[in-house]
């Protein structure tokens, strides 16, 4: 991880500077919660956590306008919350329930909320890369203004399907913004055993697409970057890739005992790259705000997370008819 450079912007307000340190703490308390409640057996199947990469889906929705799209992998939760959905609602379809936003049929993986603009989570490694650009292709023929946020992770940068999508996205010149979650190890394997170029970001090249590697560890930074990119989309210049470098604390998914790396090297992420810790920083150090005031959002944020995890749980397993909606014929 390259070493932080941004302080705050002289045009980052106390009020955004609180608003994206709400946003990255309750996703993280959220998924603290959601472990949880996996380990106590309420959440089925697999369960992938967000805790670390918080920086990089708060800093590019602070740079979305109202209608813009986004869709991601199945490392989705964060991405839910930061784009508006109930986090009663996220919880309660973590946990199979019907008050889940996709009735409880979608779980960890899978939800969808055409309303936020969400437009999944996705199983199945960089099969979102594709939907993302028809979206894109969708905005582009409605003459809309709209932009496409296309996440997918480092090991889904080596997918055949993710090329084919740049070579579309180029030549038709399609508002999308290709988003590379760089968390340095697909499941357990360290980029530099899998990648010849671990520079992702120049992954486009060859197609005339234009991308930049991003400190995805630093909300402003990652605004400032996706705000450039989005601009570029609405401009009729067609795609950019965004390279974000970031990291996560936890296993690939909770069933990972994470020991292809060193608690040592955790550490270190957590105690010199932490994104909330960097948001909280500023704010004491500009005295934007006090650790009083930090205690009292915090506080703010469990009761939020706890009430998601008590609805969830009181909420009704979904009936057995459920089985036959939503389903094309």
């Amino acid at each position: 991880m390259a070493a932080r450079k941004s302080a705050k912007k002289p045009n980052t307000s106390k009020e955004e500077l609180l608003g994206y340190y709400r946003e990255m703490l309750l996703i993280r308390r959220f998924e603290e919660k959601a472990g949880q409640l996996y380990g106590m057996g309420l959440i089925g199947g697999f369960c992938h956590l967000y805790i670390g990469q918080e920086a990089v889906v708060v800093g590019l929705e602070a740079a979305a306008k109202e209608g813009d799209k986004r869709l991601t992998s199945y490392r989705d939760h964060g991405h839910m919350l930061a784009c508006g959905m109930d986090p009663k609602g996220v919880m309660a379809e973590l946990t199979g329930r019907e008050g889940g936003l996709s009735k409880g049929k979608g779980g960890s993986m899978h939800m969808f909320s055409k309303e936020a603009h969400f437009y999944g989570g996705h199983g199945i490694v960089g099969a979102q890369v594709p939907i993302g650009t028809g979206l894109a292709f969708a905005d582009k023929y409605l003459e809309n203004g709209g932009v496409t946020f296309t996440y997918f992770g480092d090991g889904a940068a080596n997918q055949g399907q993710v090329y084919e999508s740049f070579n579309m996205a180029e030549l038709w010149q399609l508002p999308v913004v290709y988003v590379i979650e760089n968390n340095q190890y697909a499941m357990g394997t360290a980029v530099k055993r899998a990648s010849s170029v671990p520079e992702f970001y120049k992954r486009g090249v060859s197609f005339g697409i234009p991308g930049e590697a991003v400190d995805g560890m630093d909300v402003l930074a990652v605004k400032e970057a996706g705000q450039k990119a989005a601009d570029h989309c609405r401009a009729g210049k067609g795609p950019y890739i965004l390279e974000m470098n970031t990291y996560r604390y936890r296993g690939h998914s909770m069933s990972d005992p994470a020991k292809y790396r060193t608690r040592e090297e955790v550490q270190k992420m957590r105690e010199e790259h932490d994104a909330i810790e960097h948001v909280r920083s500023l704010l004491l150090n500009g005295k934007h705000a006090t650790e009083d005031d930090l205690k009292a959002i915090d506080k703010e944020i469990k009761a939020i997370v706890n009430e998601s995890a008590e609805f969830a749980k009181e909420s009704p397993l979904p009936a057995v008819e459920e089985l036959w909606t939503d389903i094309y014929a």
